[in-house]
């Protein structure tokens, strides 16, 4: 996978990297799997969902990660869609209403039911997992940031990831920004809370947007390593827009390096906006990331 000049740049430095890394990360920067790229329904351009599936087979995608409002009234239309295609499903993306920490009982009850409905219509649809987060900020009343809601949370986790296993995929936990969310803000976090849930169907995700709260990619990623990493999402880092469209900010290989030398198996999606045509940036930033994905 890399090149002549890349393997003589890069021998010397593999003594170091087996003594900073993982165990066997040396053998897996050997071999590398590959970029596994997935979209967001609203990435690809295209006016119905199988114009959207066209565009996205034409360049290689082989991921497709639907939002949970309705997906089980939308079970078979995906289906449909994707039968005969080298796309699947990937991840769910939220979807239900309520929140896990809400104070509010009704509100809780909610977030119970409706996940649960979107947990098992992502079960019918093989995807790797629903995409949860625990609370944003802008929902209230929330209970209170300490140690007693965090065991809460890992009780009701467990709850959902046992839930989860019985329809054959996960729950994905995603740590946030501090503009967004105030509970769970780094890899880390989301990983130590999905060991303490004592479920092998709870697991976490990076986003190269929301990692701007941590001091290294390839740090935080690791953090949660191949036990717990299921997702990543990516966007531009300076606006959320097509990667690349920040400029010379969008450098992903830090990270990269990490999902490579751990043989990360699932999905890279994207999850922005675009400010150009969206045909022209979403083509040019699959291209970057392909290209970093060589250079990590």
């Amino acid at each position: 996978m890399f090149g002549a000049a890349a393997v003589a740049a890069g021998a010397s430095s593999l003594d170091l990297l087996t003594s900073c890394a993982p165990k066997d990360a040396a053998e897996a920067v050997k071999n590398s799997p590959e970029l596994r790229l997935s979209f967001q329904e609203g990435i690809a351009p295209g006016e119905s969902l199988n114009e959207k599936l066209d565009f996205m087979e034409n360049l290689g995608i082989v991921g497709f990660e639907p939002g949970g409002g309705n997906l089980a009234g939308r079970i078979n239309e995906i289906q449909q869609a994707l039968n005969g295609r080298n796309i699947k499903v990937s991840a769910i993306c939220a979807g239900f209403k309520g929140f896990i920490l809400a104070e509010d009982p009704a509100v809780k009850a909610e977030f119970d039911s409706t996940m649960r409905e979107i947990i098992a219509a992502a079960g019918e649809l093989g995807s790797t997992g629903v995409i949860m987060v625990p609370a944003f900020n802008s929902q209230k009343p929330c209970m209170p940031h300490t140690l007693e809601t965090r065991e809460y949370l890992c009780e009701q986790m467990h709850e959902l990831g046992e839930y989860a296993l019985k329809h054959n995929t996960t729950v994905i936990l995603e740590p946030l920004n501090r503009r967004e969310c105030h509970y769970m803000r780094q890899v880390g976090d989301a990983a130590a809370i999905a060991r303490d849930s004592k479920s092998e169907g709870v697991k976490c995700m990076g986003d190269f947007w929301h990692m701007q709260e941590e001091t290294s990619d390839y740090a935080a990623l690791w953090a949660a390593g191949p036990k717990y990493l299921q997702h990543v999402h990516v966007a531009s880092r300076g606006n959320r827009i097509m990667p690349g469209e920040d400029g010379e900010l969008d450098v992903y290989t830090d990270g990269m390096r990490a999902l490579k030398e751990m043989n990360y198996p699932y999905y890279v999606s994207f999850e922005c906006g675009t400010k150009g045509d969206r045909a022209q940036t979403v083509t040019a930033a699959v291209n970057l990331l392909r290209a970093q994905w060589e250079q990590a």
